[in-house]
């Protein structure tokens, strides 16, 4: 029996793993990345790998015509669960996991961007008990219907749907517990700016959250990925 093989989707290049890859390498998986820009990436059978991460981006999955290959990576995102097999989604890749179950993805009240905690609705069981009471980043402006046949895990103020779960195996975060340590912070307030501003939060509050809470957040958010995969089907 071969090495467990991870791949990692990368919408755009600065929303990698980050804080994730540590977990997921503990629990012995080869990691691999593929970014959506790859010539190759629509030849990809989503099925293969033994564990499917998909990272965060600044696109909506509504944008089929600006960004063709979303439609794409949907239906082939779609064969995947249908198998059950083990899937991770955060941000972007929460609200592709939603609309590959049948949720609905629209944009959202406000833009909800910087770091502070969501409701854990089952604060005692499960592996998002990791972060209660941490705030984490957000960093997002859609949001979802929550699909049929899944569990919500987390809500924030604004947004009701943070988190859902179906059975063991797909596990979806609208928020970024992942990103507290790594330099790639930079090129998210870089590209981000517009985001920020709609956000009512500016820069340097934003920088000093990050260094306040970041540490404490990617050590929650570790501990939540690796109870999750020591529990995968």
């Amino acid at each position: 029996m071969g090495q467990k093989k991870a791949l990692i989707i990368r919408h755009v290049p600065y929303e990698g793993v980050a804080g994730y890859r540590a977990p997921i390498e503990a629990a012995g998986y080869h990691v691999d990345r593929i970014d959506v820009s790859d010539p190759g990436f629509s030849e990809v059978d989503l099925r293969t790998p033994d564990l499917l991460i998909m990272m965060g981006g600044p696109m909506g999955v509504y944008q089929h015509d600006t960004h063709p290959w979303i439609a794409c990576q949907l239906r082939r995102l779609a064969l995947r669960l249908e198998a059950d097999r083990p899937t991770l989604g955060v941000c972007l890749g929460s609200q592709m996991l939603a609309a590959a179950l049948g949720g609905q993805v629209y944009a959202g009240p406000v833009m909800e961007v910087g770091f502070h905690p969501v409701t854990v609705h089952d604060p005692r069981a499960g592996p998002l008990r990791h972060i209660v009471d941490v705030p984490v980043l957000h960093w997002h402006g859609d949001t979802f219907t929550l699909p049929g046949n899944v569990e919500l895990l987390a809500s924030s103020q604004h947004y009701a749907h943070q988190a859902f779960r179906r059975g063991s195996n797909i596990l979806a975060l609208q928020f970024h517990a992942e990103m507290g340590l790594d330099p790639r912070f930079d090129a998210w307030i870089e590209s981000g700016r517009d985001a920020i501003a709609q956000a009512g939060v500016d820069e340097p509050s934003l920088r000093a959250a990050h260094d306040a809470h970041g540490p404490v957040a990617v050590a929650a958010g570790q501990a939540m990925i690796t109870e999750w995969l020591q529990r995968l089907a």
